[in-house]
Parts: C-alpha cells; structure tokens; sequence
C-alpha cells in the first residue's frame, strides 16, 4: 500500500472518523483507523462497536492498493504537526510499519493486521429506505438532542425519537424533566419509527452541516445507515418502545405569556446566583404583565429578585422551575420572543417560539414544574 495525499485532507478525514473511537475499548484494535486504498480512493473506518463511521478521500499516484490499521492517536498526533503539504504513505504488509514521508523527512508509525477489525452488521431484507432533506434532519436533531436523558434504567430515553409519516417528521426527545418535541413538513414516502441513540445523533449533526445533498437514511429494527456525500454512519438503535409524548403534552394552558427571551433567560442567570444550589430553584411570580423572578438560598442567607416586563393573559400564577433546565430550554429557542403557556404551580409549562411568519414546522417544549413553599 503506497499513496500521495494532502496532509490537511487525510488530518481532516481521520478527525472526523476519529470522534467514533472511545476513549477505553474493551478491544484494542477499536483503538486503530481502518484504511483501505481501492483505486485511488483511500477508506477509513472506525469503531466502537455500536456505531460505525466510514469517510473516503481521493488520493494521488497510487503505486500499490491495500489495507492497514493505523493507530489512531498516533496519526492524528503526527498529522496535526504537518502543515499543508503532500504526504507519501507506505505500509509494509511484512511487518505494518507504516511510513509517512513529507519533503524534508518522515516518520514511522507502527501499524496493525486489519483483518482483526469488527465487520459491518447488514441490514435485514425488510428495511426501510428513506430520502430526508439534510436541513430537516439536522433542524430535527439540534431542536431535540439537548433534552435527552442518561438513564441506565429507560434506555430508550437515552436517544431521539424519529417518528415518520406520510407527511411529516417528528423528532422528540425526553428525560422526563423536560421535553422537546419538533414536527416539520415531509413527504417521506414512509411510516415507521426509530430512536436514534445519543452518540451517532451528536455526530450526525456536525456531519450533516457540511452537507448539501440529501441524506439516504436505511433501517430495520435493529440498526441505521445514513449515507452522505463522502460518508456513511452505521449505528445500532435503542430497542424498545417510546413513552407516549403526546400524553403528557397539556391541551389547553389557559394562562399565555409573551416575553423576550434574551431577557429572560439574563435575568435568570443573574437570580440564579442566590438559587439553593441543590435545587436550582426559581420562583415565578407572573400577572399584571410583568415576572418577578426570585431566588434564595436559606443557610446561607442570601437571595435575589428581578421584575420584568412582558404581555400576559390570564389568572395570576407563581410557580417554580429549576433554573439550569430553564436556560437550556430558552437558550434552544431562536426566536426574540418566546410564549409560555402555563395551567397552575403544578402542571407543565410549555414554551414555544413566536415567528413573524408562517413556518412549515413547530417546536413545543415542556418543562415541568418544582415544587415551592408558600
């Protein structure tokens, strides 16, 4: 195996496929890149045997094919030093050394057998083929990943829930604190459901905003493929069944606030310096069109307190939230303005963007209550 390549490109390539590799494996050879030289298109694949991720790059003068694992951190050790230069890639099938050339030196890597590295689980016969546009699926998982949970005990609260339909795509995700649902406009030519774990989502979204063609998506019960340009992400899905959302999503919060959402979210940063910092408390106090953020900390004899300006209908409400959930929450909303639909101290508040115009999606999120003393 001996190429020519452009150390940025093979730097950004291993980068890339490299956010796969955990930081301990249970098999050494998950900590190797997988390269495969097939013409003159060079292969990488790695693995932390759950999800899998393989990116190509065009390569010059091949002089001879073949296939190596590399040690990850080496490679990526030594390429971030090499400025934008060609690089020469020699691999020894006799022993794996690997040889990185450049014009005034080179290095020596030792490298792997590949043929101890884990094979692709395929798809069943019965899978389904769906082609998403790159922006409704990347809106999908920004919107909804930060509301996922970490939670040994309900798996399937560890992912974002992708639920397809005729006409729609609905992403949500859930840890039972708050709640996050967002629903766009989609003919996807499909009706099934998945729930897309954490770490493939995470990588998929920064894949995805150097895309601009549209993602081929495959699954089964079992396992996803999603095909890009340059690319393909293999993971295996969380099994099981998604709690009903839509239940616990309230009909009809009478009392409707208007506010800005900068505002808001810097006047609660500066109470939540007083909060009790084991429950993170803020108290809400909201009628006459204006809120009266409070905070305080009993043992240590401090708080804080802060009235705002906004549009309210409805009956006078004081109800509590963590402070944490509530900055993420608003933070994850892009408008200037923000609705919050409340019912009473002890029902979910759900916040909503305010667009000036019509959209083709919708983004509701949940955040429920804490208990205040009177």
């Amino acid at each position: 195996m001996k190429f020519t390549v452009s150390s940025s490109a093979l730097l950004s390539l291993l980068a890339t496929t490299g956010k796969v590799i955990n930081s301990k494996n249970t098999l050494p050879i998950l900590d190797y890149f997988l390269m495969e030289l097939k013409g003159d298109e060079l292969k990488v694949t790695t693995s932390d045997l759950e999800t899998t991720l393989t990116g190509t790059l065009k390569v010059d003068k091949v002089e001879a094919e073949g296939k190596v694992a590399a040690p990850a951190k080496l490679m990526l050790d030594v390429l971030k030093e090499c400025s934008e230069m060609p690089l020469t890639l020699e691999v020894n099938s006799a022993n794996w050394e690997i040889k990185i050339g450049w014009k005034s030196g080179g290095s020596s890597v030792p490298g792997a057998n590949p043929v101890s590295y884990p094979t692709v689980q395929s798809l069943e016969a019965d899978k389904i083929d769906v082609t998403l546009d790159v922006d409704t699926l990347v809106n999908g998982i920004n919107k909804t990943i930060f509301a996922t949970a970490d939670d040994e005990l309900r798996p399937v609260m560890n992912g974002v829930f992708i639920n397809l339909d005729d006409s729609a795509l609905t992403c949500v995700a859930t840890d039972a604190h708050k709640l996050v649902k967002y629903s766009t406009e989609c003919k996807c030519a499909a009706k099934a459901s998945l729930i897309l774990p954490k770490k493939p989502a995470n990588l998929l979204k920064t894949m995805l905003l150097k895309e601009e063609a549209d993602v081929q998506m495959s699954f089964d019960s079992n396992n996803a493929v999603f095909r890009l340009s340059n690319s393909t992400l293999i993971c295996r899905l969380i099994e099981g069944n998604y709690p009903n959302y839509n239940a616990v999503i309230p009909a009809t919060n009478p009392n409707k606030l208007l506010i800005d959402r900068i505002e808001l979210v810097n006047g609660i940063k500066r109470v939540a310096v007083c909060a009790n910092p084991t429950t993170n408390l803020i108290r809400m106090e909201i009628g006459a069109n204006k809120v009266s953020l409070t905070a305080q900390d009993l043992d240590f004899y401090v708080s804080a307190n802060e009235t705002l300006s906004c549009s309210y209908e409805g009956a006078p409400i004081t109800i509590g939230f963590k402070s944490t959930f509530l900055v993420e929450i608003l933070s994850n909303i892009e408008t200037p303005t923000v609705q919050v639909e409340l019912a009473d101290s002890t029902r979910a508040g759900v916040f909503k963007p305010v667009y000036d115009d019509k959209q083709n999606s919708t983004t509701l999120m949940l955040l429920m209550p804490m208990m205040i003393n009177a």
